[in-house]
């Protein structure tokens, strides 16, 4: 974003236009049905980044829910829905650490070619969200966060991809762990950068204004 350093508030955008509203829903319907896919696959591969995709479907489509409920509310109370989904957003992060860590402890050797096939579905669901919100991208700080999930949603199935091919190879678990700590720091980051954005534009807004 041209003129804006990192951190900085970013021009008001109109966020109750019917398009984005649009592009919301059908991001929420997809997230949805995507989480109820990729976790029951998930724990029938006993596949860890594909959980862990799962859970971060499932907290997409909140997110995308919030969005809309928030439309044509002041800044001040857009923001506070923005640190409610950054810190979302942390905890998912969080539990993907501890996923990972269990699964390493026990030894989980997934199947991978469930988690190729299941891999190549979310990514191609999480390409058409990614770009059905491309164009705001630019926006405050709710949808920038939209945003954000969106663009980590498409990497981490990338890496999920890339995981089974290594357990294919390998014949072991390590690459499924690797895949879904790269997930966990991606959601931690992205958590962060939500977080600056809304705290940013609530230091902008009167204490007391709605």
């Amino acid at each position: 974003m041209s003129g804006c350093c990192s951190g900085c508030v970013p021009p008001p955008t109109d966020t109750t236009t019917p398009r984005f509203r649009r592009a919301l829903w059908v991001a929420l319907v997809v997230n949805a049905s995507m989480y109820l896919v990729e976790m029951s696959a998930g724990i029938a591969a006993g596949s860890s980044s594909l959980q862990a995709d799962a859970l971060d479907f499932l907290g997409d489509a909140a997110n995308y829910g919030v969005a809309l409920f928030i439309l044509g509310m002041s800044l001040r109370r857009r923001a506070m829905a923005s640190v409610l989904k950054g810190a979302t957003m942390g905890a998912f992060g969080l539990w993907v650490v501890a996923n990972t860590v269990y699964h390493l402890l026990h030894g989980t050797v997934p199947e991978a070619g469930v988690m190729g096939g299941i891999g190549a579905l979310a990514l191609a669901a999480n390409a058409g969200v990614a770009a059905l919100l491309y164009a705001f991208r630019d926006g405050d700080s709710n949808m920038r966060s939209v945003w954000i999930c969106s663009r980590n949603d498409a990497i981490g199935n990338l890496a999920v991809l890339a995981a089974a091919s290594g357990v294919f190879a390998t014949q072991a678990g390590w690459p499924d762990l690797l895949v879904a700590g790269i997930m966990a720091v991606l959601a931690l980051s992205g958590a962060a950068q939500i977080l600056r954005l809304a705290f940013a534009e609530l230091r902008t807004v009167p204490a007391g204004a709605q």
